[in-house]
């Protein structure tokens, strides 16, 4: 949908559903999601109840869009049953038209457990899966704080074949504790034998609030993840992965369409426990919401799901469209950013002409752009557009 709000230049961006599922069998020691340790039975029933009562306050958002795409996160979405998700897919396509060809994609660790679901999964239409493998090194996934197992990794990906899984995902990490060049390599090598359709390979980073950030491991030496990264991004290249953001690796035709919305600005619905959104509104304002964070008070129905608002005022819209668009390899076309944010290209004035003196944006009057040089350096390059 292209209609343009009154009184501005901004249109009407695709809409996307975020669909956020906390638990997780085991908390990892290096994440920092909204996640939280299941219980023997998890609230299923009741918990699909609060995401649809969640986004029937947020229909007056969706202005006559379908849905181009769904995406199930978390936490582990694969552990909950396909009952359930059929439940709730049901209950979203009766409040929102489909688009046709939508792509819906579904978070699964690569655990005999989950890979028994995967058929049931395809048959409710869940047409991507993203299999969260990590590593396939015993002692790396053990440091890592994973469950499964490397062999349970590498059947993963046969059963979401065998399962009618013809796109799919594989998350992989590298700059692992003590990891060296040959053991990262050996990892993506493992992957890219697997013959998935997309692969997201990104380096470990310590975040606040886990267990890495208090208790930090000892990671590779920087001329060893500098030395991963050229190699591991020469490997894919050679093996037909394009690089098409900064950790996301596709075949033709099969980036993710979802994320894809989230970098060129799009909006999204955020359903679940800690669940964020991003939607234009009628009046036209850019708005970022958040849900409340705790699955008890989520399911408290008592509670509102909303935890916070924000309007995105006009001078923080720059920042906030290039942070999503720049990190793309082939950046967007300059008409993008008015469209998406009813402001003027001019806007960007002089801060895009200093970050192109600056050799960090490409000189493209039709394209925003960052140069590799920018790419590398994408935080230096985000300041001009600060306010």
């Amino acid at each position: 949908m292209t209609a343009v709000l009154a009184g501005s230049t901004l249109q009407l961006p695709p809409l996307a559903l975020y669909v956020h599922i906390p638990w997780c069998v085991r908390k990892c020691p290096y994440c920092d999601f909204n996640s939280h340790a299941a219980s023997p039975e998890l609230p299923e029933d009741a918990y699909v109840s609060a995401l649809l009562s969640d986004l029937d306050q947020d229909l007056p958002y969706v202005q006559g869009r379908q849905l181009a795409s769904i995406f199930f996160g978390g936490g582990t979405p694969s552990l909950f049953s396909a009952v359930a998700l059929g439940r709730l897919l049901e209950g979203v396509a009766a409040r929102i038209p489909f688009a046709q060809g939508i792509e819906i994609t579904l978070e699964a660790n690569p655990g005999t457990f989950e890979q028994a679901k995967f058929v049931a999964y395809r048959k409710l239409g869940i047409n991507r899966l993203s299999i969260g493998v990590q590593s396939f090194e015993a002692a790396k996934l053990k440091r890592l704080g994973r469950i499964h197992s490397g062999d349970e990794a590498l059947r993963a990906a046969e059963m979401a074949r065998r399962a009618g899984f013809d796109n799919f995902n594989l998350d992989l990490m590298h700059g692992l504790p003590e990891q060296t060049l040959e053991q990262a390599l050996d990892d993506l090598r493992q992957a890219i034998a697997l013959a998935p359709t997309h692969l997201s390979w990104y380096q470990l980073t310590l975040e606040p609030n886990t267990v890495f950030w208090n208790q930090p491991p000892p990671l590779p030496e920087d001329d060893t993840l500098w030395d991963i990264q050229e190699a591991g991004q020469a490997l894919l290249n050679e093996h037909g992965f394009i690089q098409y953001e900064v950790s996301a690796y596709a075949r033709a035709g099969h980036q993710a369409r979802h994320n894809l919305n989230y970098w060129s600005f799009g909006d999204f619905i955020g359903i679940g426990a800690g669940a964020h959104g991003k939607l234009t509104h009628p009046d036209g304002t850019v708005r970022r919401t958040w849900k409340t964070r705790l699955p008890k008070d989520y399911l408290n129905l008592a509670k509102p799901f909303k935890a916070g608002d924000k309007v995105l005022p006009a001078e923080e819209l720059p920042f906030e469209f290039l942070m999503n668009a720049l990190r793309l390899t082939e950046g967007v076309e300059a008409a993008l950013f008015p469209a998406r944010t009813g402001l003027p290209l001019a806007s960007l004035g002089a801060a895009r002409r200093q970050a192109e003196q600056k050799g960090l944006l490409e000189v493209e009057p039709a394209r925003l752009v960052a140069t590799p040089q920018g790419q590398l350096f994408l935080n230096d390059l985000l300041q001009y557009f600060l306010n």
